[in-house]
């Protein structure tokens, strides 16, 4: 674990700036000590590395806020992807710097202005977008959907929100306990039957979300009472081994 003083040294981020993601939902800590400092670990550190690489793509936080938080983002797509806008933004760079010698070597006649033009990177960056929308888990869960009418669409969601009345039920338990673990089990095996493919992977990042995502936590708290959607996270954290 590190202290939020540690990670602003580590990673150059302003404690400020660490107390805004937490704010937003965008990056909560951990845990917290005794005494109400902020704690993260290699999790929380792996996605601050993620929301940095996408404000070097100067992505909004609330883009990045909303591809984090959605259940089928995939961590090596986007890093792939990552990757190839930077090394074109670090192209489009040598050739500003390029331009700019030349100028200074010329004089202000040379009329290039194709160096300025950003319509390839826009391009790619915007068929990223779209594909971190259009993951195996997404398309799955749009394939469902559209076999489903309003009313079946309906029962779904309803026995969704069931499942964390269950939960709200077991919040005496300790997260751990085998009843709460099957209750675990009953998420992930219904998410997968009625959504899409739900891996352990898939599976913490919901409960993160569940926990750290405003929407989703005030739904879950009226389901199964205050503090269920905090214990739904940590009875999921449990399950996967994490």
């Amino acid at each position: 674990m590190m202290t939020v003083n540690e990670v602003s040294k580590l990673t150059g981020v302003s404690i400020r700036a660490l107390q805004y993601y937490d704010k937003i939902g965008l990056l909560r800590p951990t845990s917290y000590t005794a005494s109400g400092y902020r704690l993260y670990d290699d999790t929380a550190m792996e996605t601050l590395q993620q929301i940095l690489l996408f404000r070097e793509l100067e992505f909004p936080l609330k883009e990045i806020k909303e591809i984090l938080s959605k259940p089928n983002f995939d961590k090596e797509t986007a890093l792939e992807q990552q990757i190839k806008l930077l090394t074109m933004k670090k192209e489009r760079l040598e050739n500003l710097i390029g331009f700019a010698r030349e100028i200074q070597l010329k004089g202000a006649k040379t009329m290039d202005f194709s160096v300025f033009d950003t319509k390839k990177i826009d391009e790619y960056a915007l068929q990223a977008k779209k594909q971190w929308g259009t993951t195996a888990a997404y398309k799955e869960f749009a394939q469902k959907s559209a076999k489903r009418n309003r009313e079946e669409e309906g029962n779904v969601a309803e026995k969704l929100m069931q499942l964390f009345v269950e939960f709200g039920k077991l919040k005496e338990s300790t997260p751990d306990s085998d009843a709460v673990q099957q209750q675990v089990k009953k998420l992930q095996t219904y998410i997968s039957e009625h959504y899409y493919q739900c891996s352990d992977e898939i599976l913490f990042g919901l409960g993160r979300m569940y926990a750290e995502d405003d929407e989703f936590t005030g739904n879950i708290d009226r389901a199964g009472g205050k503090g269920t959607a905090a214990f739904t996270a940590e009875a999921i954290r449990v399950y996967c081994g994490k």
